[in-house]
């Protein structure tokens, strides 16, 4: 082999080095933004879908609630479902209650492109016909997320 063919291909098996290493961090890269992406996402809709299924307005109950449902998935979708019709609404009709919630906190617990846990802070004030003092109670809960199609569902929510 002449010294010419030599460093053709030692500049070719370089090049191809570097090609596969560029490829490797350029995925890498891609693959973090993707999680950062997911991190964020989950967050959002942790939150937005925490304050639909948990505030409520005793003459909108019957609309809200359900409709909050939507953004829940699996055996959550059908235990939330389930406990609304046979709780909630009727207890909510009969005490007039309303209930607001604000998300004051939020940080994720674990993440993928495709679930997350997400650690929500919550201040729920309720008030009803008998106590029209609003009463303030904070909590925190873990919620469940994961990815369908491109949209977070709600599959859990776990007070802490």
């Amino acid at each position: 082999m002449t010294r010419a063919a030599k460093t053709t291909a030692l500049l070719a098996a370089i090049l191809v080095a570097l090609t596969v290493t560029v490829g490797f961090l350029g995925y890498r890269v891609w693959e973090n933004q993707q999680a950062e992406r997911a991190r964020s996402e989950a967050v959002h809709a942790a939150s937005e879908r925490a304050v639909a299924i948990l505030a409520y307005d005793h003459n909108t109950v019957e609309e809200t609630l359900p409709a909050a449902a939507a953004g829940l998935t699996g055996d959550f979708r059908e235990e939330y479902e389930t406990l609304i019709r046979e709780a909630i609404i009727p207890g909510a009709l009969e005490e007039q209650l309303w209930v607001d919630v604000s998300v004051t906190g939020s940080s994720v617990v674990s993440a993928t492109k495709d679930s997350a846990v997400v650690l929500l802070f919550l201040n729920q004030v309720t008030t009803s016909r008998d106590n029209p003092q609003a009463a303030l109670t904070a909590s925190r809960v873990r919620a469940h997320m994961e990815k369908s199609g491109d949209q977070w569902l709600m599959a859990g929510l776990t007070p802490i």
